[in-house]
Order: structure tokens, then sequence, then C-alpha cells
């Protein structure tokens, strides 16, 4: 119940982990600061079950999971890239990958971001319909990057739709940079779980898919603190409308989303999993002890 926070990935998240914090243990420490993180390299390519339960045994029961949809399963391959692409198999195993997740119990959503050309029309709420269909039974959540959705004559619909279908709704901050973008619509579709993601603000470079470091650019950006306690507010509307509302910081490219992260919780009055404050400093090493020997 309440309001859950994490970040995008937990691979690249220098600033929570001292050196002594190896890859292989960062998931574990991970789980001491937040209760909550996005799985993002099942969007590149689906997991094993092994892993997923790897994962899972590895960290305590506090920390719960949102899964990012395989990019073929929302449309982002197109062309070659997707020629071969079956449904059936891709939806299938997705499924498949997140079992140790479910029979844990903390599976918290597998979330469906969709491209920016994936535009309101009726042959791509047809293919909502089916999305929803091949994962009935797990709970998901819907995220869009092209702005008819919310168009004013389509508005209403598509939340309608969205609560009909028992999609959980992904509200975006993100920058308000032509079609390709979403305003943030602070409603509710479900009654269980809203999720909401911080993308950042960086207007300038959210549409330079073409440029070679995109995603270095596309998320640099760092909160200030009005932005974040206006958020804080927002967070509460949603807390009333949802049982639970699960925040993700995605502003990774700076290493900003764990500060930013972090200052949300303590604004919010939130404990890290571990029971100490968010913002308390990182222990650094002792100095080695050395033994005081007498001269004689």
């Amino acid at each position: 119940m309440g309001i859950h926070i994490g970040l995008a990935g937990w691979g690249d998240q220098d600033r929570l982990y001292g050196p002594g914090i190896k890859a292989k243990d960062r998931l574990r420490e991970y789980a001491n600061h937040f209760p909550l993180v996005e799985v993002d390299s099942t969007f590149y390519a689906i997991q094993s079950k092994e892993r997923f339960a790897k994962w899972t045994e590895e960290t305590p029961e506090t920390l719960h999971f949102i899964v990012k949809a395989y990019q073929g399963m929302t449309g982002h391959q197109r062309g070659p890239a997707a020629k071969d692409n079956d449904p059936a198999a891709m939806f299938g195993a997705f499924r498949e990958s997140l079992e140790p997740v479910i029979e844990a119990g903390r599976l918290q959503a597998a979330l469906f971001q969709y491209p920016p050309w994936f535009d309101c029309t009726r042959e791509n709420v047809r293919i909502l319909c089916e999305a929803r269909l091949r994962m009935a039974g797990i709970p998901c959540a819907l995220e869009f990057r092209h702005q008819s959705w919310f168009a004013p004559e389509y508005r209403e619909k598509t939340l309608a739709f969205m609560e009909a279908e028992e999609w959980y709704h992904s509200v975006c901050d993100e920058p308000q940079a032509g079609v390709g973008s979403v305003p943030t619509v602070l409603r509710a579709t479900h009654p269980e779980v809203t999720v909401v993601r911080f993308h950042g603000r960086h207007t300038a470079g959210w549409n330079q898919s073409s440029a070679p470091n995109w995603r270095d650019v596309r998320y640099l950006y760092r909160y200030s603190s009005e932005e974040l306690r206006e958020w804080a507010d927002m967070l509460r509307q949603l807390e009333e409308q949802s049982k639970q509302v699960c925040v993700i910081f995605n502003n990774n490219s700076g290493g900003d989303a764990a500060d930013n992260a972090k200052e949300m919780m303590a604004m919010l009055g939130l404990l890290r999993p571990d029971g100490r404050d968010p913002q308390e400093p990182k222990e650094e090493p002792k100095p080695p002890e050395y033994e005081q020997l007498d001269l004689f």
C-alpha cells in the first residue's frame, strides 16, 4: 500500500554503491535502498526464466519488479528487424520468463511502452486489445509516447478504454516536445496500481534519436527540489485513486535518478527498505587498524 519509489535499472547506479560492491552483488545492495526496480534489459532481449529466478532468490521480499516488455512486442522493431517476429512466441516466452517473480508475489507490473509513432487509431486499439488478451492474468501497465491518445477529443475515451481493459496507467513526466511526447495526465485507470515514470525535461534532446549518443542526451536531467515538491503533491493525489503508486526515476544519464528518488522519498516521509533515512550519507570504508607495538 502507499507510494513506492525506485529506479530504471540498477547496474549503472554508481552513486548507490561503494567501491567494494561487485557487479553481481549490485541488485542485492540496491534492494537496501529502494523497494522497487524497473527491469529494462527485457526490452532488448527476453530474459531467461532462470535469470529471473536468480534475481528473485538473491533479493529480499521487500523488492518488487516492474518488467519492461520486449521491443518486438510493442512495435519498436520495424522493417527487416521485425520480419521474423512471431507474436505468439514472443508473448509466450515473455510470460514464461516472469513465472519466478509471479510465483514469489513480487511482480508489480509488466510495462508496455509503445513507440512515438504508435498513434491513436482503430488498428492500434485492436493491437492493444490483443496484447492485453495475450497477457491475461498478469498485471500490465500501459505507456504512450504519441500525443494523440490524450488529445482533447480522445483523452476520456483513452482512459475509459484502459480502465475497461484493466491496464494500469503509466503516467509520464517528460518534455513536451511535439507529437512524440505525452502530457502528464493525473488519472488512475485501475484501483490497485498507478505507475509514474520520470523521464526528465530535457526538451532539446528528446527527439534526437538520430544522434549517436541520443540515449545519453535524452535522459540527462536533474529535477529541482521545487519540481519534486510539486510532484509530491501530485503523487498524493494519485494515491487517493489507487492503492499503490509505483514511481520510477528514469533520468539516469547523468546519475541523477538515485539522488532525485531519495529526495522524493524524504519529502514523502518514506524510509529505505532497511529502515534507514533515504538521504543518509553512504558509509565510507574504515581505514585499516594497525596494532601499536612497544619498542621493547
